[in-house]
């Protein structure tokens, strides 16, 4: 029982020293571990779907993910998952247990079976950018590589509730006209 919670303590000193921001990587996480880290500090979700063998993706993971400034971002507003769309993880996600029962695990870096949960979040292009918010209603997809500039929108837009501003055109129009970049390039 008290390494039970000594393992829980731990963990939580790992995902607030993370959240500030320290790292010069994106503290990405399992899509199980977000649940528990919700419970102690929630946060909007990012997830990066992704394959092993998606050249876009590894740039993705290059450029963006790599950039400081996009780090940084990630890193102090979201949880972060990074998840292998064709990949052989168990996932539970809304009382639901996704697998990938077609996985061929000689193909590892060319194209596999879709795994389920890729399929329920409706995942057809690769990459794609998944933002869901603190209770893990999912808000949007956005499918395609995207440059640092690119995804700095979608983040400062979802990194909380402000999105909901955000009823029309219009509206969305504002927010880019008014966006300050935080970006460097």
């Amino acid at each position: 029982m008290m390494q039970n919670n000594l393992g829980k303590l731990f963990f939580i000193f790992f995902v607030l020293f993370n959240s500030f921001g320290f790292s010069q990587e994106i503290n990405w996480m399992s899509l199980n571990d977000v649940e528990e880290a919700q419970k102690i500090n929630p946060k909007n979700v990012l997830i990066d779907v992704y394959t092993n063998w998606c050249g876009p993706c590894k740039l993705m993971d290059k450029n963006t993910f790599g950039n400081p400034d996009i780090i940084r971002i990630i890193n102090e507003n979201y949880y972060a998952v990074k998840f292998n769309a064709e990949g052989n993880e168990t996932v539970k996600f809304m009382d639901k247990v996704f697998t990938n029962p077609n996985f061929d695990s000689t193909k590892t870096q060319r194209r596999n079976s879709s795994h389920q949960f890729t399929r329920f979040l409706g995942v057809n292009a690769y990459p794609s950018t998944l933002f869901f918010d603190s209770d893990m209603n999912y808000l949007t997809p956005v499918r395609g590589y995207l440059n640092p500039k690119q995804i700095e929108i979608y983040l400062l837009l979802f990194k909380d509730d402000s999105y909901k501003d955000v009823k029309s055109q219009s509206d969305f129009d504002n927010f880019i006209k008014n966006f300050k970049s935080q970006v460097r390039s």
